[in-house]
């Protein structure tokens, strides 16, 4: 049996003391998370991470810094595995036009306390652990991620 993680990324763009977030319709149900998800075939991490903020915000986003890598089971028990890229990214003042993908609910401004308090409803604990990595200042500069292109 051949198994791989799944690859993901996730963006931490913060404003005047607010995070921004998405609320998204899961199997699970409404979910609070980080603009995030999977990485796409020969695209690098940071304009994965850029893609993912577009996609589910409308914000155009820049990545900064690498906040961390985190190895995640999935909680339902099964073999799945997420690898996680966390993005500190800069964003543009106003978001896009675009269309939200599938499932997005509404991007929303939050602080880490309103964020904490929901932690009924994050799509993972690595909601917050991400977001506690980015407060205590845990930043690598993007210059340690190598991409080998075909």
């Amino acid at each position: 049996m051949q198994w791989k993680p799944n690859t993901t990324v996730a963006a931490l763009i913060e404003r005047d003391g607010r995070f921004l977030m998405v609320r998204e319709q899961t199997p699970q149900g409404v979910r609070l998370n980080q603009p995030a998800g999977h990485l796409e075939y020969a695209e690098t991490l940071p304009a994965a991470v850029a893609r993912e903020a577009l996609e589910e915000t409308g914000y155009r986003a820049t990545a900064t810094a690498l906040v961390g890598i985190y190895l995640a089971d999935k909680e339902d028990g099964s073999d799945v595995t997420y690898l996680r890229f966390a993005f500190a990214c800069d964003a543009e003042a106003q978001p896009s036009s675009a269309t939200l993908d599938e499932g997005i609910i509404e991007a929303l401004w939050l602080s880490a306390d309103e964020i904490r308090a929901q932690q009924a409803i994050w799509r993972s604990p690595l909601v917050g652990r991400c977001i506690d990595d980015y407060l205590a200042g845990q930043r690598l500069p993007l210059t340690v991620i190598h991409h080998q292109a075909r």
